[in-house]
């Protein structure tokens, strides 16, 4: 036998690619496309792409209308767990409100602060026992018929205003303990708080003094008086402004007892 019979057949091109595992071989196309050719893929070379289910949030509409019909344990757990801003991420609890859940008196600040965030209260720092002797100053006291929250319920990194966006994605929250609450008459502190409940209406200094009301997302709901006045925070740096404050005080006083003596509605 030659030595050319005792060798083996050569293998073709498509039997190398095989015995390397490479099934599917490389061709040369046909023929370049010409410059500014759209190339459609053809059916079998599309490939859909899907984010996996449960990563996408909830609609903004479909998520007011689930937290709009939370009662008080589902609302805590929904706060608690709530990814809607960035503020979630350098929290450690998130601090929905304290006090009585049948006040006549709801009073409205801006966000927690860090003493606030490490005991998940709010108002209990410095500007918290401002606010008790504010409160006291009017026969009111923490817990029994007043209850206190805020426009954001995670603290703004360094203890900065919230922003805009930040209390957009926290009002369906705020919207839901007035709803529970129904109350008689909100006190905000703060302008950051009067422009979560009543929008961007104008300066803090324009809206102390002014007649007020809040009404729910819902058609016909009750209107609510609301008195605008400086923040506890602000007063401890702006001392000269507490007389300012003690004036609001007692106009909400004056407006809560009007409230209370009129008939009810119908």
């Amino acid at each position: 036998m030659s030595v050319g019979s005792r060798r083996r057949a050569a293998l073709t091109r498509a039997e190398l690619l095989r015995e390397m595992g490479l099934a599917r071989p490389w061709r040369l196309r046909e023929k370049r496309p010409a410059a500014g050719t759209v190339l459609t893929p053809s059916a079998d070379e599309v490939v859909e792409c899907h984010r996996p289910a449960g990563l996408d949030p909830p609609p903004a509409a479909d998520r007011r209308a689930e937290i709009a019909a939370l009662d008080w344990p589902q609302l805590r757990q929904s706060v608690a767990d709530c990814r809607a801003c960035g503020l979630c991420r350098e929290r450690r609890q998130a601090v929905l409100g304290v006090g009585d859940v049948n006040a006549d008196w709801l009073f409205i600040g801006e966000g927690p602060g860090a003493e606030e965030d490490a005991r998940g209260e709010p108002f209990v720092g410095p500007a918290g026992k401002l606010l008790d002797a504010m409160l006291a100053a009017i026969d009111l006291r923490r817990g029994d018929d007043v209850y206190i929250a805020n426009a954001v319920k995670c603290r703004p990194p360094g203890n900065r205003t919230p922003e805009a966006a930040e209390m957009a994605a926290c009002a369906p929250y705020l919207n839901r303990q007035i709803a529970l609450i129904q109350p008689r008459l909100i006190v905000l502190l703060g302008r950051a708080a009067a422009n979560s409940v009543l929008g961007e209406v104008g300066s803090l200094a324009s809206l102390r003094g002014r007649s007020l009301t809040y009404r729910g997302a819902l058609p016909g709901g009750p209107e609510i008086p609301v008195v605008v006045t400086y923040h506890p925070a602000y007063l401890l740096r702006t001392m000269l402004d507490k007389a300012r404050a003690w004036e609001d005080l007692c106009r909400a006083r004056a407006l809560w007892r009007a409230v209370r003596a009129a008939p009810p509605p119908g």
